[in-house]
């Protein structure tokens, strides 16, 4: 079978190009995924170079990633085209790196016009440069619980990627690679998608929609049915936490076959699954960001500090304080 050969470019056109900023501590795995798609593009065997791109860095100085592998850029926070494409690499040290520095040029330079996003908690960076403002953005599940918190007037889905107008957003990860393949498609057509998808082996590209955890959709007897319908209301209602007889009747089952299907499958009651879900929720928040353990407790649905203290005491054995004193927060509670 012939490969597929896209209409010839426009005779004088430029390829597409992207300028990817590395924030220190940002994912390699995100940022290698979206850069490769575009790398691929070039490898097809029309000949046609679709995509240009430079790596930059707020000193011009190679940019460690969180583990250690530095890449070398190629400039330092130059001025940029608004025919470019921004996208803003970063991962736990996003605060850190989000220097007064880099968040002018960002908002100077993005006033040209041009598309811009984020991988991971690239999209923390952009919000603290007030460039996301009542618009729908995405990030790595990790951090959502503390980037919804600290950022009301942002959009926060949960989602693989989003895109909104100009603006691009993923989840990092291997997520950046549907996100480019989503790109690609749209600026030359599904086949070139298709066979940059094929050279990475990548048999199944997923929508923006799709889902960024396993969790319980890796097991067949918790995916679907009622428990699974049980569980996402859970995952949806952490703040305002309901009564296992709501669930049980948003589900249209007795509380008694609930308990059971809990029993069977979790091997714990309702109630005691649901304290799991917001105490993993609160020990992000103690851990990411800089909320008082006061807020923290109300966000996750405690109606008391006495009863947050004594169950998370009771599950990761010291107290909220204690779990705060002991690490640094990666969030500033007021961007």
């Amino acid at each position: 079978m012939p490969f597929w050969t896209p209409p010839l470019l426009p005779e004088g056109s430029l390829p597409k190009a992207y300028v990817f900023l590395l924030i220190p501590g940002y994912s390699l795995l995100g940022f290698s995924c979206a850069l490769e798609a575009l790398s691929l593009a070039n490898l097809h065997p029309s000949g046609h170079t679709f995509y240009s791109w430079r790596i930059v860095g707020e000193t011009g100085a190679p940019v460690p990633a969180y583990n250690g592998v530095t890449c070398a850029v190629d400039d330092a926070l130059p001025p940029l085209d608004r025919h470019e494409t921004l996208v803003v690499c970063a991962g736990d040290d996003a605060a850190i790196g989000s220097t007064r520095i880099v968040l002018n040029w960002l908002r100077r330079e993005t006033r040209k016009g041009m598309d811009f996003g984020a991988l991971s908690s690239g999209t923390y960076t952009l919000a603290l440069a007030g460039l996301l403002r009542g618009k729908r953005v995405t990030t790595h599940w990790q951090y959502y619980d503390a980037l919804v918190e600290l950022l009301p007037d942002v959009i926060i889905e949960n989602s693989l990627y989003s895109i909104d107008g100009r603006v691009f957003t993923t989840a990092g990860g291997a997520a950046s690679m549907d996100m480019m393949l989503a790109r690609i498609k749209g600026d030359y057509g599904v086949d070139l998608a298709t066979w940059v998808a094929d050279q990475m082996v990548y048999t199944d590209p997923r929508g923006a929609t799709h889902g960024q955890r396993l969790s319980h959709r890796a097991r067949p007897d918790l995916a679907h049915g009622k428990l699974g319908m049980a569980l996402q209301i859970m995952e949806n209602n952490l703040e305002d936490p309901l009564r296992p007889e709501e669930i049980a009747a948003l589900v249209s089952i007795s509380t008694r076959q609930l308990e059971r299907l809990f029993a069977k499958h979790l091997n714990m009651p309702p109630k005691r699954y649901y304290l799991k879900l917001r105490l993993e929720k609160a020990r992000g928040l103690l851990r990411q960001t800089s909320l008082s353990v006061t807020d923290i407790c109300v966000a996750c649905g405690f109606r008391s500090l006495s009863h947050f203290s004594k169950s998370y005491r009771a599950t990761f054995g010291l107290s909220p304080g204690q779990e705060k004193r002991g690490t640094a927060a990666i969030w500033s509670a007021s961007p």
